[in-house]
């Protein structure tokens, strides 16, 4: 079986600290060719793979502002294409560009839809959804004007995400610092809670940043860590009391809400979009639909076992179940 994985460009795969996408292709593409399947990753070139690495843009274009986004992606989706014939079947994990190109080709293909940026970009899923095998990563982000082959929900690899028993008595925001996450409930939440909390992750909106955020950073009951990633990412998520995940929007998955309940850090998230598929009310955190909800939460997170948290992850987001659930759609897709 020869795999090409398209990956997107906007982050090195596996991504330096944030890059969701990315970091998913990544461990999708390591554990399938550690069970022998012939892939190759099309991925910016500084990227790092075990499978074989080719492409053609140098740098991720939300690194390196020298990148043209619009340019080098489609000629990063072209020189997969050009290719198609060399591959049994196309992974497409870079949105819905690549969609453009799929009636040029005999090759199947199959699109993980990682989220709809806004209900403008559905022609270009509706008008291919007879040509492209699409996989949902959540239930609760399945579109009712498509159609799906599959939902899969994102695997993690436990090693990377050590078990800590005790954890600490600080609360912890891990995500993007923009309005849908909830960067700002957070804060709320942990002032009223009178915990401290730490903050960690890209700024993706810098006027939210510096209006509501900034001016509560004080190195003492608020501290922000910036984006972090490698080991330290595994650390802060397992030291934490609990994950406040209180956002504003339907999470197309949470890999933080995962990595966090993996290292045995209970969530505390509001009830939308994927969160009652990650969380068990009750049992591995608490979905709350209010800021007084989730203060109440929080007084009432020691209730929540780490253990179960850790073994919920193992039962059901690990980057093996995942593996072996996208190999038996390709199987299927081939026949």
């Amino acid at each position: 079986m020869r795999i090409a994985m398209l990956a997107p460009i906007s982050w090195r795969t596996p991504p330096r600290h944030y890059g969701p996408w990315e970091q998913v292709t990544s461990l999708l593409t390591e554990a399938l060719a550690a069970r022998g399947v012939d892939v190759t990753l099309f991925a910016t070139l500084d990227s790092r793979t075990s499978a074989r690495l080719d492409g053609v843009c140098p740098a991720p274009y939300s690194e390196d502002p020298a990148i043209d986004a619009k340019v080098w992606e489609m000629l990063h989706v072209a020189h997969v294409f050009e290719q198609a014939g060399a591959f049994d079947l196309i992974h497409n994990q870079a949105d819905f560009v690549p969609h453009a190109f799929s009636r040029l080709v005999g090759t199947p293909i199959v699109t993980t839809i990682h989220g709809f940026s806004s209900e403008r970009i559905l022609p270009a899923y509706r008008r291919y959804q007879d040509r492209v095998h699409y996989v949902a990563i959540s239930e609760a982000n399945r579109h009712p004007d498509l159609r799906y082959a599959a939902t899969i929900h994102h695997g993690i690899p436990l090693a990377d995400f050590p078990f800590d028993p005790h954890g600490g008595e600080d609360l912890l925001f891990f995500g993007r610092i923009h309005p849908d996450k909830g960067a700002a409930e957070a804060i709320m939440a942990a002032r009223r809670s009178g915990r401290k909390l730490i903050m960690a992750g890209i700024v993706q909106d810098q006027e939210y940043h510096n209006e509501r955020i900034a001016p509560a950073l004080d190195d003492r009951s608020v501290v922000y860590l910036g984006p972090v990633g490698g080991a330290a990412r595994a650390k802060t998520l397992g030291s934490a009391r609990a994950l406040l995940h209180l956002i504003n929007f339907d999470e197309p998955f949470g890999l933080s809400v995962v990595e966090a309940l993996a290292c045995g850090t209970p969530v505390i998230a509001c009830n939308r979009g994927s969160m009652p598929e990650l969380i068990d009310d009750g049992v591995t955190g608490f979905l709350v639909d209010s800021l007084d909800a989730a203060v109440d939460a929080i007084a009432r997170i020691d209730q929540i076992d780490r253990a179960a948290c850790r073994a919920a992850v193992s039962a059901r987001f690990t980057v093996d179940r995942m593996a072996d659930r996208y190999l038996g759609l390709y199987r299927e897709i081939l026949g």
